[in-house]
This record gives C-alpha cells, structure tokens and sequence, in this order.
C-alpha cells in the first residue's frame, strides 16, 4: 500500500471564491431585473446602466459562480476517483490566475471594454489569460490522471476531459481577433461567419461549462450522497459519446430565421432534436441512481438540492429542443422566454447542484458534521420558490412579447407598438426580480451555513489516505468491455473527444467560411465612414446589442413592423456581428430608412431623457455622451486593422479619417441645433463645433447609417 494525501485546501479555496463571487453575480443579476422593473429609480449611472450591467452578471455567474464551483468539484473528486494528489503548485497558479481573471473582468466590463460576443465579451488580452490558465488547469488534471492508483477512469473523468478539450478549441477559435490597442479588438469574423462562430461557441460554453463539468460531478456526487452505484454504466457510455457528439451541431438554433443559410440553420434545429434522447438518458441514469434510497431524500439535503437539480437539468434539455423548432421559435425568439429558460438551467441545474455539493464537501473537508440541517432545508425551499418566480413570469412575460408582436388588426395593420409590449411586461418583471430576491436570500442563509461549518471544523489540508500502486496490464483481459481501451488511455480519450467535438464545428462551419454563395455579396454595401465606425464602437461600449437586435426575419409581423428582411450581405464589414438575441428595445436594423428614420435632434433628446421622447421607455439616460468628448486617438489604428480584416478602406485613408469624421459630425451637430425649438437667433459656430466633438454626434451617425446601404420602400 501507497501512502499519500488529497490536497483539501485548494477545494476550499475554490470553495470560498464560490460563495463570494455567487453573492456578487447574484446581486449584479437581481440589480439587473430592478432596472427593467422600476427603470426611474435604478437607472443612476453609466457604469452600472443595463447594457454594461448585464454582461458583467452572465460573466461572474457563469465563470465565477459556476467556475469556481465546477474546479471546487473537480479537485474534490478527481483526486478520489484517481488516488492520487494533483500537482500544488499548479493548483495555486490556477486558483490564483482564474480570480485574477474574474476581477480583470469586473474591472473591464463597466468601464466598457467589451467585444460585444454573447458569453465572450472580455477584450484579447483576458482571453489569452484565460486560455493559458485553462491549459494550467488541464495539465493539473493530467497530472494526476497520469499518476493515478486505478486502472480505468470513472466515467466523471470521462466529462472533465470532454469539458477541458472543448471549451479550450471553442475559447480559442471564437476569441480569434485583431488588437487596436490594449482596450479595443475587432473580431476576426464579420456578420454571417461571425455570427455563426459566436452561437457555436455560445451554445457550447453552455453545453460544455454548464452542463458536462456538471454531469461529471453528478456522476461522482449523487451516488456518493446516496450511498448507491450509478445506475448504469453502460448507460453512461452512451450518454457521454451521444452528448458531446450531438450538442456541437446545434448552435444555430439560435439563428432560426436569420440570414444563416438554410442547411445551417436546418442542421442546428435537426441535432438539437435528437440532444433529448442522451440528456434525458443523463438526468434518468442520475434520479435512478436513487433507486431504493428515495427516503433519503427526505432527511438529507444534499440529495433535496440534487434532485432539483436533475429536474431542472431534465426541464431545460426538454424545452431546448423545443425552442429550436421554427413554429416554437417564431415567438420565443429575442423574447423573454428564451430568459426563463436559461434561468431554469443557471438557478435550478447549476445552482442547486452547486449549493447541494458544497453542503457535501463542507463538513468532510473540515471533519464536521454541517452546521445545521434546517438551515439548510430553509435553503432549498427558498430556493425552490425563487425558482418558480423568477421563470414563471419570465415565461408568461415571453408569451406576451412574441404573440403581441404578432398581433395584426381586421384592417391588415399591427395591433400594438412596441412600447406597448414593454409596458405589458413590467409586473412581470416585477415579481422576477422578487424571485431573484428569494433565491439570494437563501443563497445567504446557505453561505452562513457553511462557513458556519467550517468554523466548528478544522480543515483537513492535507487529507491522508493510501491506495494499492497501480499494477498496468500489458494485456487486455479476457472479460474486458471495449470501452476499457478508452477508459484505460486518458490521452486516448482526450484525443477521440477531440475528434467527436470537431466533426460538427469543421461540417458547419468551414462551408460558411470558404463557399461565396453562403453569403453572397451586395455591391450596394460600403463600408462604415470613420465617424459611423467610432460611433458603432460607442454602440458596443454601451451594450446597447444587449437590448436591441439588428436582424430582421422574413415573417411578416417583423417586415410590417420594422422594413425588409435583413440580408447576409448586409453585415459583411461588421466586426463583430450584432444581430442581437433579446429585443428589449425595438430592432434598430433600418434605424436610418423609411417609417423608423427620426431626426438627428430626436436621437440626440432620446439619449439624454428616453422616457421623455417615447413614454413609457426604461431604456436609461446616456446623457453623459452629451457632454464626453469624442476620442479618435485610436481611428487611424482603427481603420487600419479593418483594412487587415478585409474591409475595402484605400490605401492612405486613416490619414484623412479624423478629418472626414470631424466634416460629418458638424453636419449632424448643425442639423440638431438648427432642428431645437428652443434656438434663438443666429446659429453659433462655437456651439456648432463644440457639439461636434461630443460622443452623442458619432454614435447618431452609426445609428443613421443603418439600413441605408439597401434602401426599402416605406411601409404604410
């Protein structure tokens, strides 16, 4: 026998950063739903506003809840299931390195640096922090995997590494960029090609952060807190192979009627139909696993959390594909459903399985029992109910939106604007922040529990144990299964997961890149002028993608509402795309043609006080891009790196582009000066010049660019 121990303090490190960053995610998310409930009085300044907001709460949700909890699980088991201790050193460089990560992020995301990519807006820099942390990770792991005192690995290993493998092509790929400087990239991808690239990681970091590492940990804890084998092993053969195959295809079933060509989309909404059968085959082999220990879960709370979890986990992978169908996506789709279902996965799949995990590791790592079992039942039913009103009014608010926008009169014409859809919503919105206010609190009676734990125990750093050394076969035995050749093989495993992930990102995605007609060009399209390009990066700055889209369907209900069908050669100069995947706010694609075009001076009153111009708005006040000036430091390196990226800027331009964008923005600032009721007399040329320079003018220009390449007819 080996003698050896399980490094426990790096589980409680990781442990911790969980409870703190949960609180901050949390608190970000429920200030989040204030500003849509009650916009007059949480709407209080530009750092906090809802478009740099909400970014910052799915970043510290997913890779700081979600990620500190998911390596807190991972160092717990992996060294269990393994017999063997991880490396200590790189254990710190990855704690250590991945909280730096997540305070660069919190720092960045409300002062505006942003990429605008749904789940990946942290600028280059951050993203080569976090691909080299996430290799630390990976060699920790195979580390230990390599030394290991067990001849086959658990099939939760089978996940970690799927999970390690993925998400590191998934991040590298997506996050390909150019810098213009240490604040600002522009994505390698525009429009189609980077739209598609975006949901294909979207919908993966998803898959492959939130729900494999997960599953992993499903597989290792629930048949440890019931004190039951897995159900079925050969079961979780065939979910593992299933899943990572299928859930890299179905990507764009988030661009259903789009401009992504059909057979994309066709491939999206196919594979994410056949992702039932290994998901539900995932959440049955874990509530089975409970088989004959279903009294347990009356008494323990571990099991309570994980059995909800399961469900929740059996809910969304149910309702997923239900989304990708065109019928069902017609309404869901930039609505407020899509919201609630994601939430049915974040609060009741990740977060009750990472609050019931902790109430497992808590008292063994520390040598106690857990402070308290009613505490802890006090958790899960306020947890439970925090469930139930945040998603229920979420999806009834998801109802309204996608059937009033489809609402037409006897006479042919829409029956309701938008703003009276958004007024429609708000006390929905009003219990959801209610129920996001029930999770929290039970969230905090959970983290007083458990550091209550911690402070009767004494933590077990260094955990001994010993294991039998490993005796390697040279030979397969007589009665071994096939799959024993990959379970036996960790870089065998590693490779063949490697290849099953790719064949649907190689399949989708190449075609889209190299084959023209997928996205055929129109000779109409120019490119941003400086001043419409620094206005868009304004628009990026601000978040403003993540309440508008810029995508409108071939459904009539859209085209009636909002002008022509958007075309994929529209966006091949946008870099990033923005077509947007919630419509807060109307779609602003033909914001500068036909029945949507509005004056300069209106866009100008709109950002200073939207209530004022639209009533009933909860869009916040951008009054401060009235009075900060417009930095064109970095436009010469702008245009440059989009001449690099294929945009067709001439030769030489960057050097006449501050003076071209200076000649158009006294345009729009004389054309909002002349328009003000309020002007008296003669037309100053200080107050012309001065305005001018203010960031409010760039931004208009982008917005009074939009739709203008293509002109449509107006509609009646």
């Amino acid at each position: 026998m080996e003698k050896f121990s399980y490094d426990n303090g790096i589980v409680r490190k990781f442990s911790y950063a969980t409870l703190l960053f949960g609180v901050v995610g949390m608190l970000a998310g429920l200030y989040a739903a204030l500003e849509l409930a009650f916009p007059q009085t949480f709407n209080i300044g530009r750092y906090i506003n809802f478009g740099r907001l909400r970014p910052l709460h799915t970043n510290a949700i997913i890779f700081a809840f979600v990620g500190n909890a998911m390596f807190a699980g991972i160092y717990y088991s992996l060294q269990r299931l393994l017999k063997a201790r991880t490396n200590d050193t790189l254990s710190a460089i990855h704690f250590w390195g991945w909280q730096f990560i997540i305070v660069c992020a919190a720092v960045t995301l409300p002062l505006g640096m942003t990429t605008s990519k749904e789940y990946a807006e942290l600028e280059w820099w951050i993203d080569i922090l976090i691909a080299l942390i996430w290799v630390v990770f990976g060699w920790n792991m195979f580390v230990a995997i390599l030394k290991r005192r067990v001849q086959h690995l658990y099939v939760a290993i089978w996940f970690y590494i799927a999970t390690f493998v993925t998400v590191a092509v998934l991040h590298i790929f997506n996050s390909l960029s150019l810098p213009v400087d240490f604040t600002k990239s522009y994505s390698l991808f525009a429009g189609v090609q980077d739209a598609l690239v975006q949901w294909w990681y979207g919908h993966n970091a998803v898959a492959f952060f939130l729900t494999t590492p997960f599953l992993g940990l499903m597989y290792y804890f629930v048949p440890k807190a019931a004190n039951r084998p897995v159900y079925s092993y050969r079961l979780s053969i065939i979910h593992f192979w299933s899943l990572i195959f299928l859930y890299i295809w179905a990507g764009p079933h988030h661009l259903l009627y789009t401009a992504l060509p059909d057979w994309a989309q066709s491939l999206g909404v196919v594979f994410s139909i056949m992702l039932i059968m290994p998901s539900w085959g995932g959440m049955l082999n874990g509530l089975l696993t409970l088989r004959g220990a279903w009294d347990k879960v009356r008494e323990n709370p571990v099991l309570k959390f994980m059995v909800v979890a399961l469900t929740a986990y059996g809910m969304a992978t149910f309702e997923g594909p239900m989304l990708s169908l065109k019928s069902v996506n017609i309404i869901s789709h930039y609505t407020d459903w899509t919201i609630a279902h994601v939430h049915v996965g974040g609060l009741g799949w990740n977060g009750m399985m990472i609050f019931g995990m902790l109430y497992y590791i808590f008292p063994r790592i520390f040598g106690t029992k857990l402070h308290s079992i009613k505490l802890a039942n006090t958790h899960f039913w306020l947890a439970t109910l925090g469930i139930l009103f945040w998603t229920i009014p979420m999806y009834w608010a998801g109802f309204v939106q996608g059937l009033m926008w489809q609402d037409f009169t006897p006479e042919g014409q829409l029956e309701h604007s938008f703003i009276k859809t958004v007024q429609q919503l708000r006390p929905m919105y009003m219990l959801r922040s209610l129920g996001g206010l029930i999770y929290l609190i039970g969230a905090l009676i959970g983290i007083f529990n458990l550091l209550k734990t911690s402070k009767i125990g004494s933590l077990i750093k260094n955990e001994e144990t010993e294991a039998p050394a490993l005796v390697k076969n040279s030979h397969k035995d007589s009665d071994e299964k096939w799959h024993r050749v990959i379970e036996r093989k960790p870089i065998r495993m590693l490779v063949f997961s490697l290849i099953v992930i790719l064949i649907g990102g190689v399949v989708e995605i190449i075609p889209t890149m190299v084959i023209d007609s997928n996205v055929p060009t129109i000779a109409e399209v120019k490119p941003y002028t400086p001043l419409e390009l620094e206005g868009r990066d304004l628009y990026i700055r601000e978040g403003c993608n993540n309440c508008h889209s810029q995508m409108i369907r071939p459904l009539r209900f859209e085209t009636e509402r909002y002008g022509d069908y958007s075309k994929a050669g529209e966006f091949v100069y946008d870099h990033p795309h923005l077509w947007g995947s919630k419509r807060t706010g109307p779609d602003l694609q033909r914001e500068g043609v036909g029945q949507l075009k509005k004056t300069n001076y209106w866009h100008y009153n709109h950002f200073i006080e939207p209530s004022l111009v639209v009533s009933g708005s909860i869009m916040p006040s951008y009054d401060f891009l009235t009075w900060e000036d417009l930095d064109m430091s970095s436009l010469k390196t702008k245009i440059s790196t989009m001449r690099t990226l294929g945009v067709p800027y001439e030769e030489g331009f960057e050097d006449k582009a501050e003076a071209l964008a200076t000649e158009q923005a006294k345009e729009i600032a004389l054309s909002i000066i002349t328009d003000n009721p309020a002007r008296k007399g003669e037309i100053s040329q200080d107050k012309v010049d001065e305005l001018s320079k203010k960031e409010v003018v760039a931004i208009i220009a982008y917005l009074q660019r939009l739709g203008t390449d293509i002109q449509v007819t107006e509609k009646n």
